[in-house]
This record gives C-alpha cells, sequence and structure tokens, in this order.
C-alpha cells in the first residue's frame, strides 16, 4: 500500500513539472524601451502586430518572439571625399537614429535586427559624398550649417525608406588634405605681412607729415626772428645769448663736480683784468 502511495506522488509530482514547464514556456517579457513582432512558423513567418512592454502569451515551439530596441542611439559615420575644387575632406557625423515603430514587421522581415550596420554606413557615405561635391574646401568652412542641414535633410529622407527615423544630424570633424592646409597656413600668412606693410606704410606717412610740419615750424620761427631783427638790429640775439647763458649756469650750478676760480688777473682792482670760471671735474 504504501508502495501505491509513492508511485501516485512521484505521478503527481510528474504532472506538476511538465505543467511548470509549460506555463514558463508560454509567457514572454518585454522590458522599457523594447517592442516584439512574432516569429510564426503556422502563419507565414513574422505577424504584423507588435508586442509593447509588459508579459505576453505565446505558442511554445510554433511561435517565437523577436525583441528589438527602439531606444534612440547615436552613431558615426566617417568619410573620405572630395570637394568640388578637388580637395579630400575627411568629415564625420553624429548621428541620432531610431527605427520606426510601426514598421518593425517589416524591417525585421528585409533587413533583421543589424539593420543600422547595414544601413547608416551606407547612407551616409552616399549623402556626404553627392552633398560635399557641390561645394569648394573654403565653403565648407564658411557655409557648414548651412551644409550641415542640408546632409540632414538627405539622411532623413534616405533613412525613411528603411524605416528608420534620424532624431538629429551634425557635423563633429572636419579636416583636409596637408596640402591644403599648407596653402591656408600660407594664405594667412601673406594676409598678415599685407597688414604689416599697410601698417608700415601709414606710419611712414605719419613721419613725413611730422618733419614736414617740423620744417614750417622752423621756417616760420626764422621769419619772425628775421623781422624782428629787422625791426630791433641785433638786440634779438644779444637777449638769446643771455637766455642761453642762464641756461647754462644753471646746469652747471646744480651739478656736483664743480670748482669755481675766482678772477685771478692783475689790474687796479678793476674787473675788466680777468674772468671768473667754473669747471666740471670728472671723478670717473
Amino acid at each position: 500500500m504504501a508502495e501505491a502511495v509513492l508511485n501516485r506522488l512521484g505521478r503527481a509530482s510528474g504532472v506538476l513539472a511538465v505543467g511548470t514547464f509549460t506555463v514558463s514556456q508560454c509567457l514572454f517579457n518585454v522590458d522599457g524601451g523594447e517592442r516584439a513582432v512574432m516569429f510564426d512558423t503556422l502563419r507565414g513567418g513574422i505577424l504584423p502586430d507588435i508586442r509593447k512592454e509588459g508579459t505576453h502569451f505565446l505558442v511554445p515551439i510554433i511561435q517565437r518572439p523577436v525583441i528589438m530596441d527602439i531606444r534612440t542611439k547615436a552613431r558615426e559615420v566617417p568619410s573620405v571625399t572630395g570637394t568640388k575644387d578637388l580637395q579630400m575632406v575627411n568629415i564625420k557625423l553624429r548621428v541620432l537614429w531610431r527605427p520606426i515603430e510601426e514598421e518593425l514587421p517589416t524591417l525585421y522581415r528585409e533587413l533583421g535586427t543589424d539593420f543600422d550596420e547595414r544601413v547608416l554606413p551606407s547612407i551616409g557615405n552616399e549623402v556626404l559624398k553627392s552633398v560635399v561635391a557641390q561645394y569648394n574646401a573654403e565653403e565648407l568652412l564658411s557655409k557648414r550649417e548651412e551644409v550641415s542641414e542640408r546632409i540632414k535633410n538627405e539622411m532623413m529622407k534616405r533613412a525613411k525608406h528603411f524605416h528608420l527615423t534620424l532624431d538629429d544630424v551634425a557635423i563633429t570633424h572636419l579636416t583636409f588634405g596637408r596640402e591644403f592646409m599648407k596653402a591656408i597656413e600660407a594664405k594667412q600668412v601673406a594676409s598678415q605681412e599685407a597688414e604689416r606693410q599697410q601698417w608700415v606704410v601709414k606710419k611712414a606717412e605719419q613721419e613725413r607729415q611730422a618733419v614736414v610740419t617740423r620744417a614750417e615750424g622752423e621756417a616760420e620761427s626764422a621769419r619772425i626772428i628775421t623781422k624782428a631783427m629787422e625791426k630791433t638790429g641785433n638786440a634779438i640775439i644779444e637777449v638769446r645769448r643771455i637766455d642761453a647763458a642762464k641756461e647754462i649756469a644753471g646746469k652747471l650750478a646744480n651739478s656736483r663736480n664743480i670748482v669755481y676760480l675766482p678772477n685771478t688777473g692783475g689790474g687796479n682792482g678793476s674787473s675788466g683784468g680777468g674772468s671768473n670760471m667754473l669747471l666740471g671735474i670728472d671723478t670717473k
């Protein structure tokens, strides 16, 4: 009897285990930021409906869920292409993209789950080459915003054909070939040299005007002195001589190394027999 009870318990445990296994296989979860499309072997492949976040049922063996991420992702698309004036340019784009949720079944059916690897580099290089070829190298620098906007619009149009939407497209890296960079540097040096020469010319013009003004002033001064001498004779010269003597005496009086030699000339006490002297002594 005990053996019969044990057999019944064993069969009950097996049924319970089979039931638990079956329930776990009939459920699947879709996390936040994800969607699921269902592959059904009996109904012709990918079903048109899309499963959102939460827990969903499936038929084991017959159905298989495919989880797809619909959150916005960033990707860098590099390209080396030529400009309108045949300059090589190395350019990189930063693309923020995500799949179109309503097109997930078609997207998986046509491209699989690695659709970004197949689509973005291809359309990125295609658009970059077509847009950059319409601008000169200098225009890529001066019209960078316009070029970026055109690339963005063209990328969005191309991405819609592959069931993708682009939230933002921006140029992050833009460099030219070595020869072009040398040409730009030489142009900048020439421009700076031209500006320096313009400054030199202006300086010379100012100096010339200063010389002319100084000469005109001296000529006017000579004319005034000549007119004064015509009226007063040599009095004006004597006044200038006295002023010069005062200036020299003042400078000598303020100097340290000066020796005063009084008049030692002979005579009857008259002052006309000699002259006082101030000697500057160099102590070096």
